[in-house]
């Protein structure tokens, strides 16, 4: 249980990175601020159109009497729309990512070269439209993945208590995994770490994963938040990704039980 503090540590240190380097967080601010006006206006049509297109959907309760056709589809649409917020959670860090790829790359790398002891930092060495392609390639495997899994939710979420209790827990839980995948494969990938290798080494510490990938998807339920935190999840990330790999982290932003907290002087 201690990886779910050290998780949140993560977290907590990308986001206190990225206010000491205000000019990297103001321009990460910006693919944010272009993805939530896309993904806004998707989610206002999904709740304009939403009860029409429940309604298309099952035309077997045309003929239903009393208050039970309104309930039900009412129902359907509100499940609709929070499966729909769902995705929108579960895709809104690979679509930022992608649009942000130059900037959220070099600055995952100035972190590394942070934290490094020796100062430097991975680099890939592949072209932008090399890293664009696979991010995307890449993006589109997590959102294969992460669709079934919402699919399955949305199933189990018509079980009586159930579906109501113990389902939506289990979907934060996905959703914080899938998210710090998205977070770290910016550190990762540098590293030449494939898809598959990437998952295995999250899966190894799912707690570590989920203290700071969950608490970060339930705060990006919250309008705007998620672009206000980005820049720092993508810094927390990188130093997630470190601890995965067995590096070695200096100054102050080690893990909690490692070296002691130093302050950061870098301009």
């Amino acid at each position: 249980m201690r990886d779910l503090g050290v998780g949140f540590g993560y977290l907590l240190k990308g986001q206190r990175w990225v206010t000491r380097h205000g000019r990297r967080y103001g321009f990460g601010l910006l693919p944010g601020l272009i993805t939530l006006v896309l993904y806004a206006a998707a989610l206002v049509a999904l709740a304009i159109w939403g009860e029409d297109a429940v309604g298309w959907a099952t035309p077997f309760a045309d003929d239903w009497a009393g208050p039970w056709q309104g309930l039900f589809r009412g129902f359907l649409t509100a499940v609709l729309f929070a499966l729909g917020l769902l995705l929108a959670v579960l895709t809104f860090t690979a679509v930022t990512l992608l649009v942000g790829q130059p900037f959220y790359e070099s600055l995952s790398e100035r972190v590394d070269a942070d934290v490094s002891p020796d100062g430097t930092a991975p680099e890939s060495g592949r072209p932008l439209w090399h890293e664009l392609w696979i991010s995307a390639r890449d993006s589109l495997r997590i959102l294969v993945r992460a669709g079934l899994w919402g699919v399955l939710l949305f199933a189990l979420g018509f079980l009586p208590f159930v579906g109501q209790t113990v389902v939506p827990v289990i979907g934060f839980f996905v959703t914080g995994f899938f998210l710090t995948e998205e977070l770290a494969a910016v550190a990762l990938q540098r590293r030449d770490v494939d898809l598959r290798a990437r998952l295995a080494l999250l899966r190894s510490r799912k707690t570590l994963v989920w203290g700071f990938g969950t608490p970060l998807g339930l705060a990006f339920l919250v309008p705007f938040v998620a672009v206000f935190l980005m820049p720092g999840a993508v810094a927390g990330a990188t130093l997630l990704a470190r601890d995965l790999l067995g590096e070695e982290t200096a100054g102050a932003d080690a893990a909690p039980g490692g070296r002691p907290d130093t302050e950061d002087v870098t301009p």
